[in-house]
Parts: C-alpha cells; sequence; structure tokens
C-alpha cells in the first residue's frame, strides 16, 4: 500500500547541549536529518515524504535537505509533539499508511520499515521494538526492587498506522502522549510490534553520537554482479524482453519464455550473490520450467537477495539487436523491471546497441544481452 513518510524534526533536542538543534548536527559529515530523509527515499512503496520542521529552521534545513527522488514537502511544527505530527498528518495526500518516524533516529533499516510496512497490511497500526533483556531495578541512590521484564520493550520509530486510523486518534486526543503509539492505543488501535534493531538508536546525549560514528565506521558490503546472455530467432509474432511483449516477425527460442532482458538481470544478482545462475536454480532439464514466465526467476533473485541482507541500488542492462526497435519502449521495460526489482524506476536503466551488422546480432539471428547490478546491504 502507498505510504507517507513523516518525519517529525521541529524539536530543540535541549538534552545535547547548545548549538543547533540535533538533527542539523553532522553524522559523518552528513547532517542527521538528511541521513534520516535518504533511509525512505527511493523506498519502493513510500510515496511522498513531509517533513515538521521548527519555523526558526527553514534556513539550516534548506541547507541540510538532501535531494530526493521521492516528492517532499516541510510543514510547520507545533508546539507540541502531537500538534507537530497532527500538522504533517494534514499535510499528506493520496496515501494509505503513513510512518511516523523520529529525526533523530537517522540509522533506520530498509528491513525495519519493511517490517512495520508489512504488518500494515494486516493491522491498523505497527511499531519496531527490541524486547527489554537488562534487569530492572527500582530506587533512588540504592536498589529499593527489582521489576519484572517479562512483556517490556523499548519502543522505537517508523510507527506505522494507516491513515485515516492515526488522524481520527490525534483528533480525539487529550492530554499529552508518550508517543503515537500510546495516541492510537488510546483510540482504541491495535498496534503489532515489529522488528527492531539496536542500530536504529535516538540520538539524544552527546555519547549517542559517539556510538552512531562508530557503528557508521562498519564496512559496507556493496556487490556489483554481471550478466550474459543470448537468445536466438524462430517463429513467432512476438518477442518478449524486460517483461513486455514487443511485436516482431519473430520470437526468441528458449526453454522458458526467453526474455533475454530479465534473464540477464537475474543472472547479474545471482552473480552478485556468488549463487550461480538461472540454470543453478532452474534447470533447463526440469519440465516444469518449459515456458515459464522470466519473472518467476528474477523474483527468485530479488528475494534471495533479500534473504540475505541486500537490497537492489541500481541496474543497468543493454540489449543488443538490429530489430525489434527499443526506444519505443525502453520506458515500458524500466518501468516493468523496476516494479520487478522494488526499486524506483530513476534506478533502473534499459538502453540497447547493435552491433553495426557484425556476427550473429548484426546478421539478426538473435539478441544479446548484458547487464550490472549493484546490490548494498541493509
Amino acid at each position: 500500500m502507498p505510504a507517507a513518510a513523516l518525519i517529525v524534526a521541529a524539536g530543540r533536542g535541549t538534552r545535547m547541549g547548545g548549538g543547533l538543534p540535533k538533527q542539523y548536527r553532522d553524522l559523518g559529515s552528513i547532517p542527521v536529518i538528511a541521513r534520516t530523509i535518504l533511509a525512505f527515499d527511493t523506498h519502493p512503496d513510500v510515496a511522498q515524504i513531509v517533513v515538521v520542521i521548527h519555523a526558526d529552521d527553514a534556513a539550516i534545513f534548506a541547507d541540510a535537505c538532501p535531494k530526493t527522488q521521492t516528492p517532499l514537502m516541510t510543514v510547520m511544527g507545533g508546539a507540541t509533539r502531537d500538534a507537530s505530527v497532527r500538522a504533517g498528518l494534514a499535510a499528506i495526500a493520496d496515501c494509505e499508511s503513513v510512518l511516523i518516524h523520529d529525526a533523530a533516529r537517522p540509522l533506520v533499516s530498509r528491513a525495519v520499515v519493511d517490517g512495520v510496512l508489512t504488518a500494515l497490511t494486516t493491522h491498523e497500526g505497527a511499531a519496531p521494538a527490541l524486547a527489554v533483556t537488562d534487569a530492572l531495578w527500582q530506587g533512588d541512590g540504592t536498589v529499593d526492587g527489582v521489576k519484572d521484564r517479562t512483556g517490556l520493550w523499548r519502543a522505537q520509530t517508523p510507527q506505522g498506522f494507516r491513515l485515516a486510523a492515526i488522524r481520527a486518534a490525534h483528533g480525539a486526543l487529550q492530554g499529552p502522549a508518550a508517543d503515537d503509539v500510546a495516541v492510537a492505543r488510546a483510540h482504541g488501535v491495535s498496534v503489532a510490534i515489529t522488528s527492531g534493531a539496536e542500530e536504529n538508536l535516538k540520538l539524544t546525549s552527546p555519547g549517542d553520537f559517539e556510538r552512531a560514528e562508530k557503528m557508521l565506521e562498519r564496512p559496507m558490503d556493496i556487490r556489483v554482479g554481471n550478466g550474459f546472455d543470448v537468445h536466438r530467432f524462430g517463429p513467432g509474432d512476438q518477442v518478449w524482453l524486460c517483461g513486455v511483449s514487443v511485436p516482431h516477425t519473430r520470437g526468441l527460442q528458449g526453454h522458458s519464455d526467453a526474455d533475454v532482458g530479465l534473464h540477464t538481470l537475474t543472472d547479474a544478482i545471482y552473480g552478485a550473490l556468488a549463487e550461480g545462475d538461472i540454470g543453478t536454480h532452474f534447470p533447463p532439464s526440469d519440465p516444469q520450467w518449459k515456458g515459464a514466465e522470466s519473472h518467476i526467476f528474477l523474483t527468485h533473485a530479488v528475494d534471495l537477495a533479500a534473504s540475505r541482507g541486500f537490497t537492489i541500488s541500481n541496474a543497468d542492462l543493454t540489449l543488443i539487436c538490429e530489430q525489434p526497435k527499443i526506444g519505443p519502449v525502453a520506458d515500458a521495460m524500466r518501468a516493468r523491471v523496476a516494479e520487478l526489482l522494488r526499486i524506483d524506476v530513476g534506478r533502473v536503466s534499459v538502453k540497447a546497441t547493435t552491433s553495426e551488422r557484425l556476427g550473429f546480432t548484426g546478421r539478426e539471428e538473435g539478441i544479446a544481452a548484458i547487464a550490472t547490478v549493484t546490490l548494498v546491504a541493509s
């Protein structure tokens, strides 16, 4: 379901000390607010980003805000966090759900966001949390008692809700609330608990910045995979390329539907994961794959990457052929590939070239394709 990311950034961060509000301070040479925004930018299920800022921060926000592919708008906050959230909720349009996130949690991962969005398909509310594992004491200077930690959770954000439900809950709110989950529950909204992450910490004190800096020092796992495939022409009146049917005087031949574009992208993902190729996972000797639609193979590769903790950053595909002409259908191909890869279309390139009438492609005996895909550990 299309969701809006509502980033609450109107606070003053007084516990951090003087100077800039914490959301505008640098974390690893990038402003905290920029990292937070980019965590939601290009997510395939986030249709818009609304940032609620303090009225005095318009200039510093403009300097810190990164360029985004997802539409972004700013809203002026209120005197309290509740009022700021209500202002942000009022600005959201054409979305079924909302992810309300603290600007001071810049290291939220795609996995945490995905967990909330998945839970929202069956619940009106969902929020990430970590189970309390430490012993809980009560006392003032000395231990007066021990509290049972069973069933206790450390709340995180983004806290996700069906938009209509959380708007109604905030509209009925009387008095302060600890967070948006508390607002929702006071209105009778059930909230599912999803998996949080230690890295999704909230920057509250100078020590939190030090912890976050150390987390950023860990090496990123970036994988690049290449794919190459060829299919010959045979009888037919269309070819399947990148999941799009293209009218032609001949068809491509293969054990499956012979979509050379999707096959090449699939092999590029498998290559980045060091997981062989299509034949490894879908042997051509197996009759169940006879005539299979190639999106099945690509979806398997994407799911395998996700299970290993990787998201797809971008894909670049070149089709090598004299005919059919790719230009008129390139945009449709990009859109279909983006849908299958679960990324923004702005991260997908589909282009074509000829071999200057040389070789089997020049003789119009078939089509070749080459692709490069980048995976990033989330």
